[in-house]
Protein backbone atom coordinates (compact mmCIF):
# COMPACT_ATOMS: atom_id res chain seq x y z
CA UNK A 1 0.00 0.00 0.00
CA UNK A 2 1.56 3.50 -1.16
CA UNK A 3 2.15 6.21 2.10
CA UNK A 4 -0.23 7.72 3.73
CA UNK A 5 -1.61 11.34 2.48
CA UNK A 6 -1.88 13.67 4.87
CA UNK A 7 -3.99 16.72 4.95
CA UNK A 8 -4.65 19.38 6.90
CA UNK A 9 -8.23 22.01 7.45
CA UNK A 10 -8.13 25.21 9.45
CA UNK A 11 -4.70 24.25 10.92
CA UNK A 12 -1.58 26.28 12.57
CA UNK A 13 1.96 25.09 11.96
CA UNK A 14 1.69 22.98 8.91
CA UNK A 15 4.53 24.04 6.63
CA UNK A 16 4.63 21.71 4.10
CA UNK A 17 3.37 23.06 0.77
CA UNK A 18 0.18 22.02 -0.58
CA UNK A 19 -1.23 19.85 2.30
CA UNK A 20 -3.14 23.07 4.32
CA UNK A 21 -6.96 24.09 3.39
CA UNK A 22 -9.13 26.55 4.98
CA UNK A 23 -12.18 24.39 4.32
CA UNK A 24 -12.94 20.76 4.08
CA UNK A 25 -14.59 20.77 1.35
CA UNK A 26 -11.04 22.26 -0.68
CA UNK A 27 -9.43 19.35 1.07
CA UNK A 28 -11.23 16.70 -0.77
CA UNK A 29 -11.02 18.59 -4.15
CA UNK A 30 -7.49 18.42 -4.01
CA UNK A 31 -7.41 14.54 -4.06
CA UNK A 32 -7.01 13.02 -7.19
CA UNK A 33 -10.20 11.45 -9.09
CA UNK A 34 -11.16 8.19 -7.79
CA UNK A 35 -11.39 5.56 -11.26
CA UNK A 36 -14.25 4.20 -11.58
CA UNK A 37 -15.30 0.70 -10.78
CA UNK A 38 -17.06 -1.48 -13.61
CA UNK A 39 -19.87 -1.57 -11.92
CA UNK A 40 -19.76 2.23 -12.42
CA UNK A 41 -19.47 2.80 -8.74
CA UNK A 42 -17.02 5.10 -7.64
CA UNK A 43 -15.66 2.19 -5.62
CA UNK A 44 -12.20 0.64 -6.65
CA UNK A 45 -12.83 -3.32 -6.67
CA UNK A 46 -9.62 -2.84 -4.18
CA UNK A 47 -9.05 -0.57 -1.70
CA UNK A 48 -5.37 -1.37 -1.26
CA UNK A 49 -5.07 0.30 -4.74
CA UNK A 50 -5.32 3.93 -3.10
CA UNK A 51 -3.12 5.36 -0.56
CA UNK A 52 -5.32 5.99 2.51
CA UNK A 53 -5.92 9.71 3.44
CA UNK A 54 -5.97 11.71 6.74
CA UNK A 55 -7.62 14.64 7.18
CA UNK A 56 -6.81 16.67 9.93
CA UNK A 57 -9.87 18.99 10.77
CA UNK A 58 -8.47 21.69 13.63
CA UNK A 59 -10.76 23.42 15.36
CA UNK A 60 -13.56 25.43 13.83
CA UNK A 61 -17.20 24.96 12.99
CA UNK A 62 -17.24 23.78 8.89
CA UNK A 63 -20.80 24.69 7.58
CA UNK A 64 -20.26 23.04 4.27
CA UNK A 65 -22.24 20.25 2.89
CA UNK A 66 -20.24 17.48 2.21
CA UNK A 67 -20.21 14.33 0.05
CA UNK A 68 -16.82 11.62 0.34
CA UNK A 69 -16.60 9.26 -2.59
CA UNK A 70 -13.09 8.70 -1.94
CA UNK A 71 -12.39 5.06 -0.32
CA UNK A 72 -10.01 4.80 2.21
CA UNK A 73 -10.39 8.38 4.29
CA UNK A 74 -10.40 9.43 7.71
CA UNK A 75 -11.30 12.39 9.39
CA UNK A 76 -9.92 13.24 12.11
CA UNK A 77 -10.73 16.09 14.65
CA UNK A 78 -9.12 17.56 17.73
CA UNK A 79 -12.65 16.96 19.79
CA UNK A 80 -16.37 16.39 19.04
CA UNK A 81 -17.20 19.81 21.24
CA UNK A 82 -14.29 21.86 18.69
CA UNK A 83 -14.44 20.31 15.14
CA UNK A 84 -17.88 20.88 14.01
CA UNK A 85 -19.47 19.88 10.70
CA UNK A 86 -22.84 21.23 10.50
CA UNK A 87 -25.14 22.04 7.63
CA UNK A 88 -29.24 22.98 8.21
CA UNK A 89 -31.26 21.37 5.28
CA UNK A 90 -34.13 19.73 5.92
CA UNK A 91 -37.35 17.57 4.30
CA UNK A 92 -39.54 20.27 4.38
CA UNK A 93 -37.65 22.93 2.39
CA UNK A 94 -39.03 23.93 -1.22
CA UNK A 95 -36.58 22.91 -4.42
CA UNK A 96 -35.75 25.21 -7.36
CA UNK A 97 -38.38 23.06 -9.14
CA UNK A 98 -41.20 23.56 -6.68
CA UNK A 99 -41.02 20.33 -4.71
CA UNK A 100 -39.65 19.21 -1.06
CA UNK A 101 -36.21 18.06 -0.87
CA UNK A 102 -37.50 15.37 1.11
CA UNK A 103 -35.88 13.64 3.63
CA UNK A 104 -32.69 11.93 1.57
CA UNK A 105 -31.06 15.13 0.24
CA UNK A 106 -30.76 16.83 3.67
CA UNK A 107 -27.68 15.36 4.85
CA UNK A 108 -24.91 17.70 6.18
CA UNK A 109 -22.44 14.57 5.61
CA UNK A 110 -23.14 11.87 2.89
CA UNK A 111 -20.35 9.16 3.21
CA UNK A 112 -20.91 7.42 -0.04
CA UNK A 113 -17.76 5.32 0.02
CA UNK A 114 -15.96 2.36 1.57
CA UNK A 115 -13.51 2.65 4.44
CA UNK A 116 -14.52 6.08 5.78
CA UNK A 117 -13.25 6.34 9.15
CA UNK A 118 -14.06 9.61 11.97
CA UNK A 119 -12.86 10.45 14.69
CA UNK A 120 -12.79 13.29 18.00
CA UNK A 121 -15.78 15.41 15.43
CA UNK A 122 -19.64 16.51 15.57
CA UNK A 123 -21.76 15.96 12.88
CA UNK A 124 -24.84 17.79 13.14
CA UNK A 125 -27.87 19.36 11.22
CA UNK A 126 -29.13 22.21 12.79
CA UNK A 127 -32.20 22.98 10.75
CA UNK A 128 -34.61 22.58 13.46
CA UNK A 129 -37.45 20.04 14.80
CA UNK A 130 -38.78 17.10 12.87
CA UNK A 131 -42.15 18.11 13.41
CA UNK A 132 -41.54 22.04 11.88
CA UNK A 133 -38.58 21.64 9.19
CA UNK A 134 -39.31 18.14 8.62
CA UNK A 135 -36.62 15.05 8.42
CA UNK A 136 -32.90 16.28 8.75
CA UNK A 137 -30.22 14.06 8.48
CA UNK A 138 -26.54 14.73 10.22
CA UNK A 139 -24.95 11.92 8.51
CA UNK A 140 -25.89 9.55 5.14
CA UNK A 141 -23.75 6.67 5.66
CA UNK A 142 -23.58 4.23 2.85
CA UNK A 143 -21.04 1.94 1.49
CA UNK A 144 -18.86 -0.77 3.91
CA UNK A 145 -16.68 -1.01 6.39
CA UNK A 146 -17.48 2.83 7.74
CA UNK A 147 -16.32 3.60 11.42
CA UNK A 148 -17.16 5.92 14.10
CA UNK A 149 -15.08 6.91 17.09
CA UNK A 150 -15.68 9.05 19.91
CA UNK A 151 -17.67 11.27 17.47
CA UNK A 152 -20.94 13.20 18.26
CA UNK A 153 -24.00 13.16 15.75
CA UNK A 154 -26.76 16.15 16.98
CA UNK A 155 -30.13 16.51 15.23
CA UNK A 156 -33.68 15.52 15.23
CA UNK A 157 -36.20 13.69 13.22
CA UNK A 158 -33.16 11.05 11.47
CA UNK A 159 -30.23 12.00 12.25
CA UNK A 160 -28.07 9.07 11.16
CA UNK A 161 -29.30 7.51 8.07
CA UNK A 162 -27.61 3.73 8.52
CA UNK A 163 -28.04 3.38 4.70
CA UNK A 164 -28.64 1.48 2.30
CA UNK A 165 -32.50 2.32 1.31
CA UNK A 166 -35.00 -0.37 1.33
CA UNK A 167 -35.80 -1.82 -2.10
CA UNK A 168 -39.12 0.14 -2.23
CA UNK A 169 -40.07 2.97 -1.20
CA UNK A 170 -43.80 3.26 0.55
CA UNK A 171 -44.97 6.13 -1.54
CA UNK A 172 -43.60 7.61 -5.19
CA UNK A 173 -41.19 9.61 -4.84
CA UNK A 174 -40.52 8.87 -1.21
CA UNK A 175 -36.61 8.15 -1.92
CA UNK A 176 -35.55 10.76 -3.87
CA UNK A 177 -32.50 11.56 -3.82
CA UNK A 178 -28.57 10.13 -4.17
CA UNK A 179 -29.37 6.63 -3.66
CA UNK A 180 -32.88 5.95 -5.23
CA UNK A 181 -31.75 3.77 -7.93
CA UNK A 182 -28.08 2.96 -6.90
CA UNK A 183 -27.73 -0.66 -6.15
CA UNK A 184 -27.88 -1.85 -1.97
CA UNK A 185 -24.61 -2.06 -0.23
CA UNK A 186 -25.45 -3.67 2.69
CA UNK A 187 -22.97 -2.00 4.63
CA UNK A 188 -21.15 -3.00 7.94
CA UNK A 189 -20.97 0.31 10.15
CA UNK A 190 -19.32 0.36 13.31
CA UNK A 191 -19.48 3.41 16.16
CA UNK A 192 -17.88 3.42 19.65
CA UNK A 193 -17.98 5.91 22.31
CA UNK A 194 -20.66 8.03 20.05
CA UNK A 195 -23.13 10.24 21.46
CA UNK A 196 -26.69 10.54 19.32
CA UNK A 197 -29.01 12.54 19.87
CA UNK A 198 -32.47 12.96 18.47
CA UNK A 199 -35.98 12.25 18.62
CA UNK A 200 -38.27 10.52 15.89
CA UNK A 201 -36.58 7.40 14.32
CA UNK A 202 -33.55 9.12 14.74
CA UNK A 203 -31.23 5.56 14.17
CA UNK A 204 -32.41 4.35 10.60
CA UNK A 205 -31.72 2.23 8.25
CA UNK A 206 -31.29 -1.30 6.25
CA UNK A 207 -27.12 -1.15 7.11
CA UNK A 208 -25.74 -3.49 9.93
CA UNK A 209 -24.41 -1.72 12.93
CA UNK A 210 -22.89 -1.80 15.77
CA UNK A 211 -22.89 0.80 18.71
CA UNK A 212 -20.12 -0.23 21.63
CA UNK A 213 -20.43 2.64 24.71
CA UNK A 214 -22.59 4.93 22.50
CA UNK A 215 -24.69 7.27 24.61
CA UNK A 216 -28.17 7.67 23.31
CA UNK A 217 -30.24 11.08 23.92
CA UNK A 218 -33.73 11.49 23.08
CA UNK A 219 -33.95 15.09 23.05
CA UNK A 220 -37.61 16.36 23.91
CA UNK A 221 -38.27 17.99 20.35
CA UNK A 222 -39.60 21.73 21.55
CA UNK A 223 -42.98 22.43 23.56
CA UNK A 224 -44.98 20.26 20.70
CA UNK A 225 -46.24 16.58 20.44
CA UNK A 226 -44.51 14.78 17.40
CA UNK A 227 -47.61 14.34 14.81
CA UNK A 228 -46.26 10.23 15.15
CA UNK A 229 -47.42 10.68 18.98
CA UNK A 230 -50.25 8.06 19.23
CA UNK A 231 -53.94 9.32 20.21
CA UNK A 232 -54.22 7.23 23.13
CA UNK A 233 -50.86 8.56 24.81
CA UNK A 234 -48.40 10.81 24.65
CA UNK A 235 -44.82 9.82 22.68
CA UNK A 236 -42.30 12.03 21.96
CA UNK A 237 -39.92 9.84 19.91
CA UNK A 238 -38.70 6.62 18.84
CA UNK A 239 -34.73 5.54 19.27
CA UNK A 240 -34.73 2.97 16.21
CA UNK A 241 -36.42 2.47 13.04
CA UNK A 242 -34.87 -0.31 11.38
CA UNK A 243 -35.02 -1.94 7.94
CA UNK A 244 -33.39 -4.65 7.93
CA UNK A 245 -33.31 -7.06 4.71
CA UNK A 246 -35.08 -10.53 5.16
CA UNK A 247 -31.90 -12.33 4.89
CA UNK A 248 -30.05 -10.74 7.08
CA UNK A 249 -29.51 -12.19 10.89
CA UNK A 250 -28.43 -9.17 12.65
CA UNK A 251 -29.43 -5.22 12.22
CA UNK A 252 -28.94 -2.73 15.21
CA UNK A 253 -27.14 -4.08 18.11
CA UNK A 254 -26.45 -1.74 21.28
CA UNK A 255 -23.74 -2.67 23.26
CA UNK A 256 -23.42 -1.39 26.66
CA UNK A 257 -24.69 1.48 25.58
CA UNK A 258 -26.63 4.24 28.37
CA UNK A 259 -29.97 5.80 27.07
CA UNK A 260 -30.77 8.95 28.53
CA UNK A 261 -33.34 12.11 27.82
CA UNK A 262 -34.63 14.98 29.09
CA UNK A 263 -38.11 14.39 27.79
CA UNK A 264 -40.50 12.48 30.48
CA UNK A 265 -41.40 9.10 31.94
CA UNK A 266 -42.36 6.71 29.26
CA UNK A 267 -42.37 8.82 26.82
CA UNK A 268 -39.56 6.62 24.62
CA UNK A 269 -40.03 3.58 22.80
CA UNK A 270 -36.61 1.57 21.72
CA UNK A 271 -37.76 1.23 18.43
CA UNK A 272 -40.38 0.49 15.36
CA UNK A 273 -40.11 -1.43 12.11
CA UNK A 274 -39.48 1.04 9.31
CA UNK A 275 -39.78 -2.19 7.30
CA UNK A 276 -41.25 -5.65 8.02
CA UNK A 277 -38.06 -7.60 8.62
CA UNK A 278 -36.25 -5.09 11.16
CA UNK A 279 -33.81 -6.52 13.65
CA UNK A 280 -32.50 -4.65 16.70
CA UNK A 281 -30.95 -5.86 19.91
CA UNK A 282 -30.08 -4.16 23.03
CA UNK A 283 -27.44 -6.26 25.40
CA UNK A 284 -26.32 -4.63 28.45
CA UNK A 285 -28.06 -1.70 28.44
CA UNK A 286 -28.73 0.92 31.19
CA UNK A 287 -32.16 2.38 30.03
CA UNK A 288 -33.30 5.73 31.67
CA UNK A 289 -37.03 6.39 32.69
CA UNK A 290 -38.09 7.82 29.43
CA UNK A 291 -38.18 4.40 28.40
CA UNK A 292 -41.97 3.50 27.46
CA UNK A 293 -42.60 0.17 29.50
CA UNK A 294 -43.85 -2.00 26.62
CA UNK A 295 -39.75 -0.70 24.78
CA UNK A 296 -41.06 -1.45 21.36
CA UNK A 297 -43.87 -0.31 18.93
CA UNK A 298 -44.91 -2.31 16.28
CA UNK A 299 -45.83 -0.09 13.49
CA UNK A 300 -49.07 -2.36 12.20
CA UNK A 301 -46.05 -4.58 11.07
CA UNK A 302 -46.70 -8.67 11.02
CA UNK A 303 -45.34 -9.97 14.44
CA UNK A 304 -43.99 -12.66 13.40
CA UNK A 305 -41.21 -10.85 10.94
CA UNK A 306 -39.30 -8.32 13.02
CA UNK A 307 -37.21 -9.31 15.72
CA UNK A 308 -36.64 -6.93 18.81
CA UNK A 309 -34.52 -7.81 21.51
CA UNK A 310 -33.17 -7.14 25.02
CA UNK A 311 -30.34 -8.91 27.23
CA UNK A 312 -29.35 -7.59 30.76
CA UNK A 313 -31.26 -4.50 30.15
CA UNK A 314 -30.78 -2.25 33.61
CA UNK A 315 -31.53 0.96 35.11
CA UNK A 316 -35.14 2.84 35.53
CA UNK A 317 -36.34 2.32 32.35
CA UNK A 318 -35.79 -1.63 31.88
CA UNK A 319 -39.28 -3.77 32.78
CA UNK A 320 -38.94 -7.30 31.48
CA UNK A 321 -42.13 -7.89 32.58
CA UNK A 322 -43.94 -5.17 30.77
CA UNK A 323 -42.42 -5.36 27.24
CA UNK A 324 -44.92 -5.60 24.20
CA UNK A 325 -45.28 -9.67 23.94
CA UNK A 326 -43.80 -9.81 20.72
CA UNK A 327 -40.37 -8.80 21.73
CA UNK A 328 -37.61 -11.22 23.30
CA UNK A 329 -35.64 -11.08 26.57
CA UNK A 330 -32.53 -13.11 25.09
CA UNK A 331 -31.62 -15.99 27.47
CA UNK A 332 -27.19 -16.52 27.73
CA UNK A 333 -27.04 -18.95 24.93
CA UNK A 334 -29.06 -16.52 22.66
CA UNK A 335 -26.83 -13.44 23.72
CA UNK A 336 -23.65 -15.39 23.08
CA UNK A 337 -24.30 -15.25 19.35
CA UNK A 338 -24.01 -11.59 19.44
CA UNK A 339 -20.67 -10.47 19.28
CA UNK A 340 -18.40 -8.10 16.53
CA UNK A 341 -16.88 -10.73 14.42
CA UNK A 342 -20.32 -12.12 13.94
CA UNK A 343 -22.51 -9.47 13.10
CA UNK A 344 -19.68 -7.42 11.15
CA UNK A 345 -19.05 -10.65 9.33
CA UNK A 346 -15.78 -11.24 9.80
CA UNK A 347 -14.71 -7.70 9.30
CA UNK A 348 -12.88 -5.93 12.78
CA UNK A 349 -13.02 -2.84 13.70
CA UNK A 350 -10.25 -0.85 15.43
CA UNK A 351 -11.43 -0.67 19.12
CA UNK A 352 -10.07 1.01 22.11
Amino acid sequence: MSDTIHLYVNMSGNTIPGTSFATIGEALASLPDVPASESGKQFPASVSELPPVILHIGKGIYREKLVITRPNITFEGTGCDETILVYGDAAFDLMPEGDKRGTFRTASVRIDTHDFTARNLTFQNDSGYGHTVGQALAVYVDGDRNAFYNCRFLGSQDTIFDAPLPLKEAQPGGFKGPGEFKPRTIGRHYYENCFIQGDVDFIFGSGIAWFEHCTIFSKLPGDRIPPESPESEVIYGYVTAASTPQEEPYGYVFHECKLESDCPPNSIYLGRPWREWAKTVFLHCELGVHIHPAGWQDWKKPHDHFYYGEYNSYGPGASPATRADFSHQLTDAEAAEYTVERVMKGWEPQTF
